[in-house]
């Protein structure tokens, strides 16, 4: 969600030409007065007269100076708000004409966001997750208890804090700025949602910007959303991406997104064309089981500043995107490729060997006005090899094969949705999604399956009440949802805003074929958002 600005100033407000001229005239007249009132005056000589006229040439002169440092302050305020950013895009819609604080720092404007969050979801299969759900593995099938129970959440953790820091001059063409944004849906080693109900602070945003508005081109470092998300505009600008609008914190299955550290450059052509290459951080996401080669190695555990509780891949490159958008006069497109490495070690001993390969992607997206601002459609699609990591429903990327060497799974994700803005005071939204994995499947021996989606996968569990785990391998063929949902904006004033948001969504996970047929699963889940932005007018 975005917003435009509000400049709240310190100081008097500089004053229009008649006032100022009103006052001067005023002064004058005062000190005429004054000087007439006194019964003196008519015994005074030429020479007195001539000193109180200077005198009082010298008092106006004071008074001209005053009110020009005054206005000179104003007019300096007010070119150094104008330059500060909008505020941060946020899940829940945008009012028509919210405003956001801007704060002078010293040499630097400061700019809040952000929202509080009482949110509450019901899912009729228990995930036991937070406010952002898990679309892949954790959807029960009939042999888990948890398919059986249903689950209730109430939540505060998507809870954000924003801070947008931009200088309050320039140096030339060049400007820069920073930009943090903050939110709780983590757990460390800690967390818990006993007595205390506390989860760490965690990264959502954190980089620089450095600007050179001549050449017409940006440069960003720092931990942003991935170069392949869909953009709102054709100029790629930190904080105008199209998130959908949901309150599931995991968006919906198809949408295409990471969050990490990066580096990034962007060639812009005006408002109408870019061109953005981007260095991000990589982790792969593998598929293993027992009949994995004995001894391959594709994660460790962390260590050092890392999670000690979570696994990471031996990644040898960053993954590179580059994406060209453009905005020929009706609607916005963008098309993007990603380049992936990926390596493990077979067997994982000193006298093994390195196995490497890439994967590769290509992608796009459009988002068409189709009734001005009160209906638009956006449509996104990626299709590739070793890609899941870039889907919301978070399909492995990679395994392995019979020899150890990686082989990375075809993938195709797509999203589609629409946006209504009937009033200033509603959005609505329905999305629908589809993410879908290639079997990459290996026998050996002619009775062992190796890889992922192997029809040698017992599959005969799924359905049982008597199943168990070693009977229900069930590899995630397809995944598919349904979001519909709405955001009521129940007060704008003074104050800030207020919008209440409800969502509905539905998902169904298939599995591959195996033994015992291809089972499938589903989800209902509905949530209800309260949300307060107090930065927002």
């Amino acid at each position: 969600m975005t917003a435009t600005r509000l400049h709240m100033l310190d100081g008097p407000r500089a004053l229009a030409g008649p006032r100022r001229t009103g006052l001067i005239a005023g002064a004058v007249l005062s000190a005429l007065c004054g000087t007439l009132a006194t019964p003196a005056v008519w015994a005074q000589s030429a020479g007195d007269t001539a000193s109180q006229l200077k005198q009082l040439q010298t008092q106006i002169e004071q008074l001209q100076r005053q009110l020009n440092e005054m206005q000179a302050k104003q007019a300096a305020a007010q070119s150094a708000a104008t330059t500060a950013a909008p505020a941060p895009a946020a899940p829940a819609a945008a009012p028509a004409a919210a405003k956001t604080p801007v704060v002078s720092a010293g040499p630097v404007n400061l700019t809040f966001g952000g929202f509080t969050a009482l949110e509450m979801v019901y899912r009729d299969r228990n995930e036991t997750a937070d406010i952002g759900s898990n679309y892949n593995s954790a959807i029960p099938y009939p042999y888990q208890v948890n398919y059986h129970v249903s689950e209730f959440r109430e939540s505060a953790r998507q809870s954000r804090f924003s801070l947008l820091a931009q200088p309050a001059t320039h140096d030339g063409s060049l400007n820069a700025e920073a930009y943090l944004e903050t939110d709780f849906l983590s757990a460390g080693v800690s967390s818990n949602s006993a007595e205390s109900n506390s989860y760490t602070l965690r990264v959502r945003n954190f980089y620089g910007i450095l600007r050179d508005t001549d050449a017409d081109w940006y440069l960003l470092g720092g931990q942003s959303w991935s170069l392949a998300t869909l953009y709102g505009s054709a100029a790629l600008a930190p904080r105008t991406e199209r998130a959908p609008q949901t309150i599931d914190a995991q968006y919906v299955v198809g949408f295409n997104w990471t969050r990490n550290a990066q580096i990034r450059f962007v060639k812009l052509w005006g408002k109408t064309a870019a061109l953005g290459i981007s260095l991000e951080s990589p982790q792969a996401a593998f598929y293993t089981n027992s009949a994995t080669p004995a001894g391959t190695i594709v994660t460790n555990p962390g260590g050092s500043l890392l999670n000690s509780g979570a696994n990471y891949s031996i990644d040898f490159a960053p993954d590179i995107i580059a994406k060209l958008a453009f905005d020929p006069g009706w609607g916005h497109y963008e098309i993007y490729g990603i380049a992936r490495g990926f390596r493990d070690r077979y067997p994982g001993t000193a006298a093994g060997s390195n196995h490497t390969t890439w994967g590769e992607g290509i992608g796009g997206g459009t988002i068409l006005p189709l009734i001005g601002q009160k209906l638009e459609f956006q449509l996104s699609a990626l299709a590739g090899s070793g890609i899941g990591r870039y889907g919301s429903a978070q399909l492995p990327d990679a395994t392995v094969a019979p020899d150890g060497s990686v082989a990375t799974i075809s993938e195709l994700h797509v999203l589609g949705g629409f946006l209504a803005r009937p009033t200033p005071l509603w959005t609505i939204y329905l999305y629908g999604g589809m993410e879908r994995a290639d079997k990459k499947a290996y026998v050996v021996g002619g009775t062992t399956g190796v890889g992922y989606g192997s029809e040698l996968y017992n599959n005969s569990g799924c359905l049982l009440l008597t199943g168990t785990a070693a009977t229900c391998v069930a590899n995630s063929r397809e995944l598919e949802q349904l979001a519909l949902g709405a955001w009521w904006k129940v007060y704008q004033g003074n104050i800030g805003n207020v919008q209440l948001g409800l969502q509905y969504s539905y998902t169904k996970r298939k599995a591959f074929d195996g033994v015992g047929g291809d089972p499938s699963t589903d989800i209902n889940m509905g949530f209800f958002s309260f949300r307060y932005y107090p930065y927002q007018r």
